[in-house]
Protein backbone atom coordinates (compact mmCIF):
# COMPACT_ATOMS: atom_id res chain seq x y z
CA UNK A 1 0.00 0.00 0.00
CA UNK A 2 1.14 3.59 -0.34
CA UNK A 3 3.48 4.63 2.10
CA UNK A 4 1.94 8.11 2.40
CA UNK A 5 -1.31 5.92 4.02
CA UNK A 6 0.13 2.56 5.21
CA UNK A 7 -1.33 1.30 8.39
CA UNK A 8 0.30 -1.68 9.82
CA UNK A 9 -0.53 -4.29 12.05
CA UNK A 10 -0.65 -3.01 15.96
CA UNK A 11 -0.69 0.12 14.20
CA UNK A 12 -3.15 2.72 15.47
CA UNK A 13 -3.13 4.85 11.99
CA UNK A 14 -0.86 7.18 12.64
CA UNK A 15 -2.54 8.64 15.57
CA UNK A 16 -2.46 12.21 13.64
CA UNK A 17 0.79 12.21 12.17
CA UNK A 18 1.34 13.15 8.55
CA UNK A 19 1.92 9.48 6.91
CA UNK A 20 4.22 11.02 3.87
CA UNK A 21 7.22 12.23 6.54
CA UNK A 22 7.18 8.77 8.33
CA UNK A 23 10.47 7.60 9.18
CA UNK A 24 10.17 4.21 8.95
CA UNK A 25 13.57 2.88 10.20
CA UNK A 26 12.61 5.28 13.48
CA UNK A 27 9.07 3.68 13.35
CA UNK A 28 10.09 -0.43 13.14
CA UNK A 29 10.61 -1.04 16.40
CA UNK A 30 7.38 0.60 17.91
CA UNK A 31 5.42 -1.47 14.98
CA UNK A 32 7.32 -4.90 15.52
CA UNK A 33 6.87 -4.36 19.20
CA UNK A 34 2.89 -3.75 18.84
CA UNK A 35 2.60 -6.40 16.87
CA UNK A 36 4.16 -8.62 19.31
CA UNK A 37 2.12 -7.81 21.91
CA UNK A 38 -0.71 -8.83 19.68
CA UNK A 39 0.75 -12.28 18.56
CA UNK A 40 -1.28 -14.17 20.78
CA UNK A 41 -4.83 -12.74 19.65
CA UNK A 42 -3.03 -13.13 16.17
CA UNK A 43 -2.43 -16.65 16.68
CA UNK A 44 -5.84 -17.23 17.84
CA UNK A 45 -7.22 -15.82 14.93
CA UNK A 46 -4.77 -17.81 12.63
CA UNK A 47 -5.96 -20.64 13.91
CA UNK A 48 -9.62 -19.89 13.57
CA UNK A 49 -8.51 -19.42 9.89
CA UNK A 50 -7.88 -23.23 9.87
CA UNK A 51 -11.21 -23.84 10.22
CA UNK A 52 -12.16 -21.95 7.73
CA UNK A 53 -10.18 -22.96 4.78
CA UNK A 54 -8.38 -26.18 4.11
CA UNK A 55 -4.58 -25.67 5.63
CA UNK A 56 -3.00 -28.17 4.02
CA UNK A 57 -5.22 -26.10 0.57
CA UNK A 58 -3.88 -22.74 1.28
CA UNK A 59 -0.66 -22.29 -0.93
CA UNK A 60 -0.23 -18.66 -1.05
CA UNK A 61 -0.91 -16.11 1.17
CA UNK A 62 -0.68 -12.50 0.55
CA UNK A 63 -0.31 -10.17 4.08
CA UNK A 64 -1.41 -6.85 3.09
CA UNK A 65 0.16 -3.90 4.62
CA UNK A 66 2.18 -6.36 6.49
CA UNK A 67 4.54 -4.16 8.43
CA UNK A 68 7.46 -6.07 10.09
CA UNK A 69 6.05 -9.41 9.48
CA UNK A 70 5.37 -10.55 12.46
CA UNK A 71 1.51 -11.78 11.40
CA UNK A 72 3.12 -12.85 8.13
CA UNK A 73 5.46 -15.41 10.26
CA UNK A 74 2.17 -16.44 12.21
CA UNK A 75 0.34 -17.03 9.18
CA UNK A 76 3.10 -19.07 7.61
CA UNK A 77 3.32 -21.22 10.99
CA UNK A 78 -0.75 -21.52 10.84
CA UNK A 79 -0.67 -22.99 7.17
CA UNK A 80 2.73 -25.12 6.77
CA UNK A 81 1.97 -25.77 3.14
CA UNK A 82 1.42 -22.14 1.73
CA UNK A 83 4.08 -19.51 0.94
CA UNK A 84 3.38 -16.19 3.28
CA UNK A 85 4.14 -12.95 1.14
CA UNK A 86 4.43 -9.87 2.76
CA UNK A 87 3.44 -7.35 1.22
CA UNK A 88 4.64 -3.44 1.90
CA UNK A 89 4.99 -0.20 0.46
CA UNK A 90 8.10 0.18 3.41
CA UNK A 91 11.48 -1.83 2.27
CA UNK A 92 12.66 -1.10 6.03
CA UNK A 93 9.61 -3.06 7.06
CA UNK A 94 9.76 -6.03 4.68
CA UNK A 95 13.68 -6.44 5.66
CA UNK A 96 12.42 -6.88 9.05
CA UNK A 97 10.17 -9.12 7.45
CA UNK A 98 12.45 -11.43 6.26
CA UNK A 99 14.66 -11.35 9.44
CA UNK A 100 12.05 -12.33 11.58
CA UNK A 101 11.08 -15.25 8.88
CA UNK A 102 14.43 -16.50 8.86
CA UNK A 103 14.68 -16.17 12.85
CA UNK A 104 12.02 -18.80 12.78
CA UNK A 105 13.26 -21.19 10.67
CA UNK A 106 10.16 -20.28 7.81
CA UNK A 107 12.93 -18.17 5.42
CA UNK A 108 12.19 -20.88 2.83
CA UNK A 109 8.34 -20.36 2.72
CA UNK A 110 8.57 -16.65 3.45
CA UNK A 111 8.96 -14.14 1.06
CA UNK A 112 8.45 -10.46 0.77
CA UNK A 113 7.22 -8.06 -1.76
CA UNK A 114 7.15 -4.21 -2.27
CA UNK A 115 4.32 -2.99 -3.39
CA UNK A 116 1.87 0.55 -3.36
CA UNK A 117 -1.93 -0.29 -2.93
CA UNK A 118 -4.29 0.01 -3.57
CA UNK A 119 -3.02 0.70 -7.52
CA UNK A 120 -0.52 -2.91 -7.67
CA UNK A 121 -3.17 -5.02 -6.58
CA UNK A 122 -3.10 -6.89 -9.89
CA UNK A 123 0.58 -7.57 -9.99
CA UNK A 124 0.46 -9.58 -6.81
CA UNK A 125 -0.79 -12.64 -8.14
CA UNK A 126 -3.28 -15.22 -7.08
CA UNK A 127 -3.75 -16.15 -3.59
CA UNK A 128 -5.63 -18.62 -1.51
CA UNK A 129 -5.48 -16.50 1.52
CA UNK A 130 -5.07 -12.94 1.47
CA UNK A 131 -5.42 -11.39 4.99
CA UNK A 132 -5.45 -7.31 5.22
CA UNK A 133 -5.03 -6.24 8.74
CA UNK A 134 -6.27 -2.73 9.24
CA UNK A 135 -4.99 -1.50 5.85
CA UNK A 136 -8.40 -1.65 3.60
CA UNK A 137 -9.20 1.34 5.52
CA UNK A 138 -6.45 3.70 3.89
CA UNK A 139 -7.61 3.06 0.75
CA UNK A 140 -9.79 4.99 -0.62
CA UNK A 141 -12.33 3.18 -2.81
CA UNK A 142 -12.20 0.20 -0.28
CA UNK A 143 -15.16 -1.36 -2.20
CA UNK A 144 -12.75 -1.25 -5.57
CA UNK A 145 -10.17 -2.23 -3.91
CA UNK A 146 -12.03 -5.64 -2.49
CA UNK A 147 -13.37 -6.51 -5.91
CA UNK A 148 -9.52 -6.45 -7.18
CA UNK A 149 -8.41 -8.56 -4.25
CA UNK A 150 -11.32 -10.64 -4.97
CA UNK A 151 -10.24 -10.92 -8.21
CA UNK A 152 -6.78 -12.74 -7.55
CA UNK A 153 -8.49 -15.17 -4.68
CA UNK A 154 -8.08 -18.45 -6.47
CA UNK A 155 -11.73 -20.18 -6.20
CA UNK A 156 -12.91 -21.09 -2.88
CA UNK A 157 -10.12 -18.60 -1.54
CA UNK A 158 -10.75 -16.67 1.59
CA UNK A 159 -9.91 -12.83 2.42
CA UNK A 160 -9.89 -11.85 5.34
CA UNK A 161 -10.12 -7.88 6.94
CA UNK A 162 -8.76 -6.64 10.63
CA UNK A 163 -11.46 -4.06 10.62
CA UNK A 164 -12.86 -2.12 13.99
CA UNK A 165 -12.95 -3.95 17.57
CA UNK A 166 -12.12 -1.59 20.21
CA UNK A 167 -9.67 0.77 20.77
CA UNK A 168 -6.37 0.76 22.93
CA UNK A 169 -6.59 1.19 27.04
CA UNK A 170 -3.97 2.00 29.12
CA UNK A 171 -5.78 3.71 32.23
CA UNK A 172 -8.16 3.55 34.34
CA UNK A 173 -11.31 6.29 33.73
CA UNK A 174 -9.86 8.38 37.18
CA UNK A 175 -5.92 8.75 37.24
CA UNK A 176 -5.29 11.68 39.52
CA UNK A 177 -4.26 14.06 37.17
CA UNK A 178 -7.22 16.24 35.33
CA UNK A 179 -10.13 15.37 34.22
CA UNK A 180 -11.61 11.85 34.59
CA UNK A 181 -12.24 10.24 30.90
CA UNK A 182 -8.93 11.00 29.20
CA UNK A 183 -8.96 8.74 26.92
CA UNK A 184 -12.45 8.97 26.33
CA UNK A 185 -11.67 12.28 24.99
CA UNK A 186 -8.63 10.94 22.99
CA UNK A 187 -10.76 8.35 21.19
CA UNK A 188 -12.74 11.52 20.06
CA UNK A 189 -10.22 13.70 18.92
CA UNK A 190 -9.10 10.26 16.93
CA UNK A 191 -12.25 9.83 15.23
CA UNK A 192 -12.06 13.35 13.91
CA UNK A 193 -8.67 13.02 12.37
CA UNK A 194 -9.62 9.77 11.24
CA UNK A 195 -12.57 10.76 9.57
CA UNK A 196 -10.60 13.81 7.37
CA UNK A 197 -7.07 11.17 7.00
CA UNK A 198 -10.31 9.27 4.82
CA UNK A 199 -11.49 12.09 3.35
CA UNK A 200 -8.55 13.18 1.67
CA UNK A 201 -7.50 9.61 0.43
CA UNK A 202 -7.02 9.52 -3.51
CA UNK A 203 -10.72 8.27 -5.00
CA UNK A 204 -11.84 8.20 -1.31
CA UNK A 205 -15.61 7.09 -1.40
CA UNK A 206 -17.84 7.51 1.50
CA UNK A 207 -19.31 4.74 2.88
CA UNK A 208 -20.89 2.53 5.90
CA UNK A 209 -18.15 0.65 7.66
CA UNK A 210 -20.51 -2.26 6.81
CA UNK A 211 -17.77 -5.06 6.01
CA UNK A 212 -20.08 -8.01 5.66
CA UNK A 213 -22.20 -5.84 2.78
CA UNK A 214 -18.98 -4.57 1.19
CA UNK A 215 -17.65 -8.14 1.24
CA UNK A 216 -20.96 -9.19 -0.13
CA UNK A 217 -20.72 -6.49 -2.77
CA UNK A 218 -17.68 -7.90 -4.22
CA UNK A 219 -18.94 -10.99 -4.99
CA UNK A 220 -17.18 -12.79 -1.81
CA UNK A 221 -19.76 -15.05 0.69
CA UNK A 222 -19.12 -13.96 4.58
CA UNK A 223 -17.82 -16.49 6.12
CA UNK A 224 -18.19 -15.11 9.68
CA UNK A 225 -16.85 -12.63 11.90
CA UNK A 226 -15.02 -13.14 15.61
CA UNK A 227 -13.12 -10.58 17.67
CA UNK A 228 -9.83 -11.35 19.32
CA UNK A 229 -8.71 -9.64 22.58
CA UNK A 230 -5.74 -8.56 23.47
CA UNK A 231 -5.25 -8.42 27.37
CA UNK A 232 -2.36 -7.60 29.37
CA UNK A 233 -3.39 -6.50 32.62
CA UNK A 234 -1.18 -4.34 35.08
CA UNK A 235 1.69 -4.75 36.53
CA UNK A 236 2.79 -4.71 33.11
CA UNK A 237 6.46 -5.52 31.29
CA UNK A 238 8.92 -2.99 30.78
CA UNK A 239 8.31 -3.30 27.20
CA UNK A 240 5.11 -2.78 27.28
CA UNK A 241 5.10 0.35 29.48
CA UNK A 242 7.68 1.41 26.27
CA UNK A 243 4.82 0.58 24.04
CA UNK A 244 2.53 2.59 25.85
CA UNK A 245 5.07 5.60 26.37
CA UNK A 246 5.01 5.74 22.54
CA UNK A 247 1.67 5.45 21.95
CA UNK A 248 1.10 8.70 24.19
CA UNK A 249 4.00 10.42 22.33
CA UNK A 250 2.13 9.81 19.20
CA UNK A 251 -1.04 10.87 20.45
CA UNK A 252 0.26 14.63 22.10
CA UNK A 253 1.82 15.33 18.59
CA UNK A 254 -0.31 14.18 16.27
CA UNK A 255 -3.48 15.38 18.36
CA UNK A 256 -2.46 18.14 20.28
CA UNK A 257 -4.19 21.26 18.33
CA UNK A 258 -7.61 18.75 18.74
CA UNK A 259 -7.36 18.93 22.83
CA UNK A 260 -7.92 21.46 25.46
CA UNK A 261 -5.03 22.67 27.48
CA UNK A 262 -5.90 20.44 30.30
CA UNK A 263 -5.58 17.28 28.32
CA UNK A 264 -2.63 18.81 26.77
CA UNK A 265 -1.32 19.59 30.68
CA UNK A 266 -2.30 16.03 31.25
CA UNK A 267 -0.27 14.16 28.19
CA UNK A 268 2.84 16.15 29.21
CA UNK A 269 2.57 15.00 33.19
CA UNK A 270 2.01 11.07 32.45
CA UNK A 271 4.97 11.48 29.91
CA UNK A 272 7.57 13.39 32.72
CA UNK A 273 9.72 10.75 33.55
CA UNK A 274 10.49 13.26 36.72
CA UNK A 275 6.44 12.83 38.00
CA UNK A 276 5.42 10.11 39.83
CA UNK A 277 2.24 9.57 38.22
CA UNK A 278 3.37 9.46 35.22
CA UNK A 279 3.44 6.23 32.94
CA UNK A 280 7.27 5.70 34.01
CA UNK A 281 6.17 4.78 37.02
CA UNK A 282 2.30 3.88 37.33
CA UNK A 283 1.25 0.25 39.06
CA UNK A 284 -1.89 0.85 37.33
CA UNK A 285 -0.89 0.56 33.27
CA UNK A 286 -2.01 -1.93 31.37
CA UNK A 287 -2.77 -2.43 27.61
CA UNK A 288 -6.29 -3.82 26.43
CA UNK A 289 -8.00 -3.78 23.39
CA UNK A 290 -9.68 -5.93 20.36
CA UNK A 291 -9.05 -7.07 16.87
CA UNK A 292 -12.24 -7.89 14.93
CA UNK A 293 -11.77 -10.30 12.05
CA UNK A 294 -14.26 -10.40 9.32
CA UNK A 295 -13.58 -13.35 6.42
CA UNK A 296 -15.44 -13.94 3.45
CA UNK A 297 -15.07 -16.88 0.54
CA UNK A 298 -15.05 -16.83 -3.40
CA UNK A 299 -17.36 -18.80 -5.34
Amino acid sequence: MSRNHASHHGHSHGEGHDHTHLDWSEMAPLLERQAEIASPAYAEAAAWLGTLAPVQGVRRILDVGSGPGVVTSLLAEAFPAAEAVAVDGAPELLALARARAEARNLGARVSTLHAELPGAIGTLGRADLVWAGNSLHHMGDQSAALAEFAGILNPGGLIVLVEGGLPRRHLPQNIGIGRPGLEARLDAAHADWFGEMRAELPGTKDEPDDWRALLAGAGLTPAGTRTFLVDVPAPVSPAVRELALAHYERLRDGLAARLDADDKETLDRLLDPADALSLHHRTDLFHLTAHTVHTARKG
